[in-house]
Formats: structure tokens, C-alpha cells, sequence
């Protein structure tokens, strides 16, 4: 935690919907949580109407998996940024479990939906947690070969958000799909071009994971850490 500048905390709860059977929280649901408390930051900040931010990168650090009827504590604070993007931190920590996210957010004119630099009030708001910490938003995961092992994958119509586009946390469900019920968990997702309800190709291949248009198309990407 910073020492000085906004930490913006929260409680949660997580809910028979955010389970697996196992009772761990899924990382479909962990990526939720993100943007339930980061919306619940900016707007306690007053500057919701001022942005829209969309994830461009996310590492997800798994401790160990908070569990169903655990009492969550979430905080969230900015860690560092850029001109046109800023790295939002959030740690979730309950009796059961620790959960380390660090997200880089492209931040993006509310009106054209373009990138544009940071507004007036980050500095205020925000910059100071970072301690002048700087990142960079470029993609660094690799291309497919095109030799990967394929197999098929489907995004349900529920899986859009408001944005018109498949939401970020539904590309965890196809990691969900084959993960088991590991005590601790670390990998990260790169988001490239979004995705429409409908079918989709998994390629794997060297420790990564590209979900793809039937065209070739990478929407985005998961390595394990």
C-alpha cells in the first residue's frame, strides 16, 4: 500500500454466482470485482462523468482464492501511468484467501471513445499514490505460429456489457474451463481487439492461450506467470 495518495477500499461478499463448485471465487468473477470497485472509485471520486477506461493488460497473482461466505476486503489504488493510460492496482484479502491484480486502463474520451491523454483531475485525484511511477501499455504477448492446437469456444449473448462487446471478465471463463481447483494461481491477459457474441477459436500453444476469430483474428491473449 502506498503511503501516501487515494486508496479507495471496499467490502465484498462473494456470492453463490461468483463460486465454482468447489466454493474458491472464480477469475471470471475476480475480474468482475475489479470493475465493480473501480467504478466504485471513480464515481465516490466524483469523475465518472469525465472518462470511460477499458483494460488494455492484467496480471492476475492468486495467493490463495478467497472462498463462497468469505468477508472480502478490497482496495484499490493507482500504481502508475502514462499519457494516455493509467495502472490501477486492487488487492482482495479475506480469512481465506489473497488476491493481487495489477490492470493497465486506456483511458478514452467519453464522447468519441478515443484515446486521449489523462484529464486535469488525475493529478489531483490519483497521481499521487503512483510516486511518479511510470508504465507502458504496449502488447507484449507473442503472435500465434499458426501450428497451435485449436478448439472451439463460444460467446453467449449475455457475455456483452454496455459497451456492445464482449465483457473483459468472460475471457476467463475458457481458463476456467480446464483449471481445476488450484490453491494459487498467477497469469496474465492481454486485450487486443474486442470480440462479439459468438463463436471463437482457443489456440494453445508454448504456455499461451489466444482467443481468436474464425478469420485469425486475436482478441486477446492469456501466459501464465
Amino acid at each position: 500500500m502506498p503511503a501516501v495518495g487515494r486508496v479507495f477500499e471496499q467490502p465484498l461478499r462473494p456470492g453463490l454466482a461468483d463460486a465454482a463448485p468447489s466454493g474458491r471465487v472464480r477469475l471470471d468473477s475476480l475480474a468482475r470485482w475489479v470493475q465493480e470497485i473501480a467504478f466504485a472509485d471513480v464515481e465516490e471520486a466524483d469523475v465518472l462523468h469525465e472518462s470511460v477506461w477499458v483494460v488494455r493488460r492484467m496480471r492476475v497473482r492468486v495467493e490463495r482464492f478467497p472462498r463462497w461466505g468469505d468477508h472480502v476486503h478490497g482496495r484499490t489504488f493507482c500504481s502508475g501511468y502514462g499519457r494516455l493510460w493509467a495502472e490501477r492496482r486492487v488487492d482482495f484479502e479475506s480469512e481465506n484467501g489473497r488476491v493481487q491484480i495489477a490492470g493497465i486502463w486506456v483511458h478514452l474520451n467519453p464522447n468519441t471513445r478515443l484515446p486521449t491523454p489523462l484529464p486535469d483531475s488525475f493529478d489531483d485525484v490519483y497521481a499521487e499514490s503512483a510516486l511518479g511511477r511510470k508504465v507502458k501499455a504496449r502488447l507484449r504477448h507473442p503472435n500465434p505460429a499458426g501450428n497451435e492446437a485449436a478448439s472451439p469456444w463460444f460467446f453467449r449473448r449475455s457475455d456483452a456489457d454496455i459497451a456492445d462487446h464482449v465483457n473483459n471478465a468472460a475471457y476467463w471463463e475458457p481458463v476456467e474451463e480446464t483449471l481445476g481447483d488450484p490453491d494459487a494461481f498467477d497469469a496474465e491477459i492481454e486485450f487486443r481487439e474486442p470480440a462479439q457474441p459468438g463463436p471463437v477459436s482457443l489456440l494453445s500453444g508454448d504456455g499461451v492461450v489466444w482467443i481468436a476469430a474464425d478469420d485469425g483474428r486475436v482478441h486477446a491473449s492469456v501466459v501464465a506467470g
